[in-house]
Parts: structure tokens; sequence; C-alpha cells
């Protein structure tokens, strides 16, 4: 019996060329967390690089229970997990209100553990929700977060800091659109092992192209130690505060949505549709991931939506490659020398692949919503309402400021309110009541029906 493609074992060379891609393609959405959280603490340079190098570790364990999996823990798809970036205002929010700066960490800590206790046991409940995800739903969720994705690699695009008077430049715009450019060729003029590596290429070039332009800083490499381990409990024992823990649940609730729907994605761009069942598994690795993360001075763990992007462009499918993506973040927490060599592309260098990669996202969830029978209204206004109301947090980023901030996790996630909208719109218009699921798609842009012509379309309606 043939070997589906997201089961085969690819020889090691690929396999370890195409996992180090699925690295180069999530490190800044690892690294970006605790740099944010451990600057806001005060933390030293030292402290600092323990902390990253620990959540480098804790995303490849959290990688190994999605990928391999264990009892019924793991959705076993080319599913990347890595530190959640949704728990960055919550957990910023919780340094600032701990008066002892020193107690902060221990704060997020336990109220993490708790938020995936209870979530691994909520996970096969929340699987449920998989009736409520036909095509029109998760075409549109697979669409908003490719474009949710978009405003990142523009950023890094522009460069790493926004403060910096070369932000923006042209030297850093045109290192993006080179390394975009050799992607793009790569892609287009070679063939087989080349063509499947060819965003890991583009970095490579990309950061040798940049060494003359001086935005290539290996002093990463030069300061970081050869061999270092994430001692457990580094900063301190967990505690547990009640607003901590009930704030970090509401990120854990918002994780979740995002995790089903990147698993929905996922099935469909390997062509292995994630059923119920496989729902369930993939959520109890995301919660116990998260669990078990501040053990070894972690966060919250959750899918990486840029890693699909990667598999639908490759169309490498394999979850064993992701699993020795997994193996180099492993790596890379126990050596920090190892992590300092993708901490050396340049910022732009990864905008310019980002790119490729969440666009290819967006371009899976249209293809998919060709699929869901957009010749039909209700299906059409579930799209439109859905996407815009998705939209919303990169338009217009204040747009929810006047709401609390609880409220805020959730309505500044682009993927969660176009997924909840999308729903809801959906189980109002195809399920309650008689519908219209047979009308035809109406065209304000048709002369008839706008009734600038004959009686055709217009009096079909």
């Amino acid at each position: 019996m043939p070997v589906h493609p997201v089961d085969e074992k690819l020889p090691a060379l690929k396999m370890a060329t195409t996992g180090l891609q699925h690295v180069a393609a999530m490190y800044a959405g690892v690294v970006a967390p605790p740099l944010i959280v451990g600057a806001a603490i005060g933390l030293s340079g030292t402290d600092l690089t323990f902390l990253t190098g620990a959540c480098l570790f804790t995303a490849g364990l959290a990688t190994f229970l999605q990928t391999l999996g264990i009892w019924n823990i793991g959705a076993r798809l080319p599913f990347v997990n890595g530190v959640t970036f949704a728990g960055v205002a919550p957990m910023t929010a919780i340094v600032a209100s701990t008066d002892d700066k020193s107690d902060a960490l221990p704060v997020i800590f336990g109220a993490v553990i708790v938020a995936g206790l209870l979530g691994f046991l909520a996970a096969p409940f929340f699987s449920k929700a998989i009736r409520f995800f036909p095509p029109v739903v998760t075409g549109t969720v697979i669409t908003l977060i490719g474009v949710s994705l978009l405003p990142v690699a523009f950023g890094w695009a522009q460069g790493p800091d926004p403060a910096a008077r070369d932000y923006g430049s042209t030297t850093n715009l045109g290192l993006a659109a080179a390394t975009l450019l050799i992607v793009l060729l790569l892609r287009r003029f070679t063939r087989g092992f080349v063509k499947q590596v060819a965003v890991l290429l583009g970095l490579v070039a990309g950061t040798l192209l940049a060494i003359p332009f001086g935005a290539t800083d290996f002093g990463p490499v030069t300061d970081a130690a050869v061999i270092g381990f994430p001692t457990p409990f580094h900063f301190g024992a967990p505690q547990f505060q009640l607003a901590a823990i009930v704030s970090l649940c509401v990120v854990m609730v918002v994780s979740m949505t995002e995790s089903t729907a990147d698993m929905l994605a996922l099935g469909e761009i390997v062509e292995r549709p994630a059923d119920e069942r496989t729902i369930a598994a993939g959520l109890r690795a995301d919660t116990l991931g998260s669990a078990l993360s501040p053990l070894f001075n972690g966060f919250m763990c959750s899918a990486f939506a840029q890693n699909i992007g990667l598999v639908a462009m490759t169309r490498i499918r394999s979850r064993y490659v992701v699993a020795t993506g997994g193996a180099f973040l492993v790596l890379m927490g126990l050596c920090p020398v190892a992590a300092s060599l993708i901490a050396v592309v340049p910022r732009p260098v990864l905008g310019g692949a980002g790119i490729v990669l969440f666009g290819s996202v967006a371009a899976s969830g249209i293809q998919t919503l060709v699929r869901a029978g957009l010749d039909k209204d209700n299906n059409v206004l579930i799209v439109a309402v859905s996407l815009a109301v998705g939209i919303i947090p990169i338009t217009a980023p204040e747009f929810y400021h006047a709401f609390p901030e609880t409220a805020k996790i959730v309505l500044d996630s682009g993927i969660s309110t176009g997924c909840v909208a999308a729903v809801l719109l959906n189980l109002v218009f195809n399920h309650l009541g008689t519908g219209r699921d047979a009308d035809e798609v109406t065209s304000p842009m048709d002369p008839e029906v706008a009734g600038l012509g004959g009686s055709g379309a217009a009096a079909a309606h």
C-alpha cells in the first residue's frame, strides 16, 4: 500500500535542508515574544539569551508532540509549534502589574501551566467545532491567515527596529526585493531538490548580499556560548495568581481557535483533511506543550501559520521534515551558537522570503474558496463580511481601542474574529431556516441585474 506523502520519510540530506527551511521561516516569530517580555522585565543580556534559548527548546519539544505524536496527542501533520504572539500583550501587562519584576516570569509561568492543563481537558470538546467549518469557512480563514501574516513580512522588509534611522530605507527594501527575486528565479528556473529549497537558498544568498551593506550582524555568533541547557525553573518556581490565569486562559481559547483553523488549512493543503479526531489530538499537543513549556522556562505554544505557507509552496508534505525542524529547534536551545546562526539572517532578507511564504497561504485559501460554491449569494456574503471583519485589525489597528484589554486579546486577532464571523454567518445563512442556498450569485456590475438592460437576470431575483 503506497505511503501518504504526509508519512513519507525523505533522504537524510533533503530532510535536513527542508527542515532547516521551516526553522528559518519561524525563527523570528519564536524569538520575538521572549525578547519583548524579557526587555519589559529588564532582564540582563545573559538572562535574555537564556529565555530565548528556552523558547526555542520548548518549541522543538512541542513540534515533536505535534508531528510524531504519542497516544492521542499530536495531529501527526507537518505542523510547526512555537511561542504564540497572542500572549505577548497580556504577558507584558502582567509584567507591568507586578511590583517585584523578579516575580513576573514565575507568575506568567504559573498562568501558562494552568491555561495549558485546562485547554488539554477542553480539547475533545473544542474539536467538535469541526462541523461548523465547511469549505466556505475554511477557505475564508485560510485566506485571512495569509493576509494577516503579510504585514509581518512587510515589517521585516523595512528592518528590525522601527525607531532606527534606516527603517524602511532603500537599502533594506532593496535587500528584501533581491531576496524575493532570487526565490522567484529559483522557483521558476530550477527543478527538483534545488527548487524545493529555494527559500533556504534565497535566505543564504540574501544574507551574503547584505554583508557589503553592513546589514549582516555576526555579533550573535561571536558572543554565544557553545553549550547551554534551559535549567528547569531557572527564574523561580511558578506562582499562581487568578488575574494572570484568567488573562492567559483567554489567550488559550484564541490560540485553540487559530490552531483549529490552521489544522483545517494544512489538512486541505496536504490532502489529508483534518477530522474531529485529528483536531482533538492536535489541540492536546498544543495545550500539553504549553503546560510543559514553563518547566523549561518557555511560554505558551501554538501553531505557526507561516510554515503552512512553506508546505503549500514546496509541496513537501512529510511530517518527518517538520519533526527534523523540531530537532533543529531543540539543538538551538541546547547550543546557543547554533541558534545564533539563524539570527544572523537580516530582517529585510526574512521579509523578502516571507512575502512568498505568507502569500502562498492566502493563495491556498482562495483555492479552497473556489471549491466552496461562490455561485451562491449566501456564500458570497459570508466571505465578504468575514474577510472585512478579519482585516479590521490589519487596516485599522486602533479600531478596538475603547474596548477592555481582555476583549482586545480576541478582537485584535483578525484570524480569530474572521473565523468567528464566518462560522456564525454560515450558521445563519446556510443552516437556520430555509435559507436561499439555491440562489445564484447576483453581480452588482451586471447591467441587467442593475436594471440597465433586459429583465433576464434581474427578473430571476
